[in-house]
């Protein structure tokens, strides 16, 4: 069975404006170890990224193929990752350079572009187009929208509610009446945000990443969230209750992605050793087998995360692990090719695969 790795990121902090990129040229041109950044970085950013290193280098097609390894991965989803250029238009500068990177040569094939936007934003219909005329495989946005209530928790949102603004909720019918997806990446204390935005908008498709992120569900972030195994159960109870009441909602579809992120409270292992398939299933295999059981096979996603996983895991052992998971809660071998391949086919409209 052939895989589509729905949810990656490719970026070049050298050459393109990204937010990291001040960061990687330092460390071009300074003679100072990777390593110095986890001792004068904020906190907040140390336990979101685990390790700088994926994030000063350039992730383009050649490392992906590298690190994607023995993973049978025939087309990827590419999502935007903070680019950071001036003007309202310049998000689209993003879409069309992906657009222009080496896939499907010696590569998996690009099969959809995520690009960023933010539906408040005047220009937003405007954006939307410019991005459609950048490329043809561009199916939707991703807006920074992350909120904590934990202010050690790294997140771009100072308070919550940016779901369910007016100016938000407004502009947000440019992408429903376009036929445009939208990714939603939050914490899981977000969860009835989204909620409510699926059910203002039933006809426009919603894509939960990371299955709501729920920070500390592993091990303690932050000043007080995750500190001892009482507040994990806590949350977990909270984020099982919450995303099962989004799942009602048909229009949405969750991605089993980035649940090896370092902000979920995973140890880093030293660089070059990723975390053993068993130790992750023990950790993941109940958020994965309530998500099935919520959204059922036909509306889950598979995404690697790549490379925001990759200080906690490889490519191979996340795959393995989710499948391994999802076929100890019961899904057969169909329901593994609609997660690993059929659904994003459908919902980002993959094809010439």
């Amino acid at each position: 069975m052939t895989v589509v790795d729905a949810h990656i990121h490719q970026w070049d902090p050298l050459s393109t404006p990204r937010e990291f990129s001040s960061l990687a040229k330092l460390f071009r041109y300074v003679p100072v170890p990777i390593d110095w950044a986890k001792r004068v970085a904020p906190r907040r950013d140390r336990e979101f990224v685990g390790d700088p290193a994926p994030f000063v280098q350039p992730y383009l097609p050649a490392q992906y193929r590298d690190d994607a390894g023995d993973v049978p991965v025939e087309a990827i989803v590419h999502i935007e990752v903070e680019w950071s250029g001036r003007g309202p238009l310049a998000p689209v500068a993003e879409t069309r350079w992906v657009a222009s990177l080496p896939f499907g040569v010696d590569t998996p094939a690009l099969g959809a572009i995520i690009g960023a936007g933010d539906p408040s934003a005047p220009d937003f219909a405007e954006l939307l187009d410019a991005h459609r005329a950048a490329s043809p495989l561009f199916r939707g946005i991703r807006t920074r929208v992350e909120y904590h209530p934990d202010p050690a928790v790294r997140a771009h949102n100072k308070a919550p509610g940016r779901l369910t603004d007016p100016r938000f909720l407004d502009g947000f019918a440019a992408l429903a009446e376009r036929g445009l997806s939208f990714e939603a990446w939050v914490y899981s204390g977000q969860l009835p945000e989204v909620t409510a935005l699926a059910g203002r908008y039933p006809d426009a498709t919603i894509v939960l990443n990371h299955l709501a992120t729920p920070a500390g569900i592993f091990g303690p972030v932050g000043k007080h969230t995750g500190r001892n195994p009482g507040q994990r159960r806590e949350l977990f109870l909270r984020w099982r209750d919450d995303i099962a009441e989004l799942a009602t909602h048909a229009n949405v579809v969750a991605k089993v992605s980035g649940l090896m992120m370092p902000i979920l409270g995973h140890p880093v292992p030293p660089r070059g050793r990723p975390t053993p398939v068993p130790v992750l299933l023990e950790r993941i295999s109940p958020m994965v087998g309530h998500a099935l059981e919520v959204f059922g096979a036909d509306r889950l996603i598979w995404g690697s995360n790549f490379p925001v996983d990759k200080p906690i895991t490889s490519i191979g052992n996340a795959a393995e692990a989710v499948a391994t998971a999802l076929t100890a809660h019961g899904a057969d071998e169909k329901a593994l090719e609609q997660v690993f391949r059929l659904n994003a086919q459908r919902v980002y409209g993959v094809t010439g695969l």
